[in-house]
């Protein structure tokens, strides 16, 4: 399906709130997974991030999350927490079980929402129905972590894609695109990812036709903070070393797809998992063929977020690729 539920042994469940113009994405595993980190960004934040360090105890996850609302988006991981504990999930610390759910924000706090939401945020609620709704389908552009998502000149989103490596195994990622530069090359309909697009998933055009000036740089200014945020999994057998080492090769995907990227402004972060159901052959060769693919599998999932974009409803919104190439 070209999603990342083509990984055996996780659902996907997201919710958003229109008026909020914000949303979560989890990835729910049916057993817990092998998982790492890659924090890119200059300005990140997260939970539970560092107890996926190879060195630490912890060595599997319940689930993941990726969340809009800057920080007040973490409250997202206590209600994926509800959910889990009201499963029997998580580590046994005597007769009390902790689920384990790293989570990822992004920040859209200025993309035209209303964010007066009282006390408290509304993501504790929002992870817990995410979980509710997870499956094995799942909406792709304005849609979860993705729904208040900008770039610097389109509407970002959700995005995914999934490839099959030489060896049989399957990787695939899970990116919400709320960038500080373009996905795009220069002001036309040309994705930078446009090389490892595979049959038309965000639109098939290729590179420019005639050479494009691509020097200018532009980013989001005055103190707007950005983050492309994501996760891969594959169902090979890895190590947790080995997790983190796929998290750190899978968000060059993000240098391929984006001008600019891993800025001082920016909290880019990558997840990565494994659900275990296919071993590894001796030797390095499938796990770089599978980390290579990883890569490239982000930069698509990347293109596909902001391919499939709809524009927020409100005065200012950033056009969304079809609104400004789709005519």
């Amino acid at each position: 399906m070209n999603l990342l539920i083509d990984i055996g042994g996780l659902t996907v469940g997201q919710a958003q709130d229109e008026h909020l113009a914000s949303g979560v994405t989890v990835v729910v595993f049916d057993e817990p997974a092998i998982a790492g980190v890659a924090v890119l960004g200059g300005a990140p934040a997260g939970r539970d991030q560092e107890c996926l360090l190879p060195d630490r105890t912890v060595e599997r996850v319940d689930a993941l999350v990726l969340s809009g609302g800057s920080s007040f988006g973490l409250d997202a991981t206590t209600g994926v927490q509800a959910w889990l504990r009201e499963r029997g999930r998580g580590i046994a610390v005597g007769n009390v079980r902790v689920p384990i759910v790293p989570t990822a924000i992004l920040f859209d706090l200025v993309n035209g929402g209303d964010k007066d939401w009282g006390q408290y945020p509304p993501y504790r609620e929002l992870g817990y129905a995410a979980c509710q709704a997870a499956g094995t389908r799942f909406d792709l552009g304005t849609a979860g972590a993705g729904y208040g998502a900008t770039t610097v000149d389109l509407k970002g989103g959700l995005g995914s894609a999934s490839i099959r490596t030489t060896a049989g195994h399957t990787v695939a990622a899970v990116v919400a695109v709320n960038a500080i530069g373009s996905a795009m090359i220069g002001n036309g309909p040309h994705f930078w990812a446009a090389p490892y697009e595979i049959g038309g998933e965000f639109g098939g055009l290729g590179w420019p036709a005639q050479p494009t000036d691509v020097y200018p740089l532009a980013w989001k200014g005055q103190g707007v903070t950005a983050t492309t945020i994501g996760i891969v999994a594959t169902d090979a057998v890895l190590t947790k070393a080995q997790a983190t080492r796929l998290a750190a090769v899978a968000g060059t995907g993000l240098g391929k797809a984006l001008r600019l990227s891993h800025a001082s402004m920016d909290g880019d972060t990558i997840f990565a998992a494994a659900t275990g159901q296919k071993p590894l052959r001796p030797g390095l060769d499938d796990f770089i063929e599978l980390a290579a693919r990883a890569s490239d599998c982000v930069a698509r999932a990347l293109a596909r977020g902001v391919y499939e974009a709809t524009a927020l409803p409100f005065p200012g919104s950033l056009p969304s690729w079809r609104d400004r190439h789709d005519k």
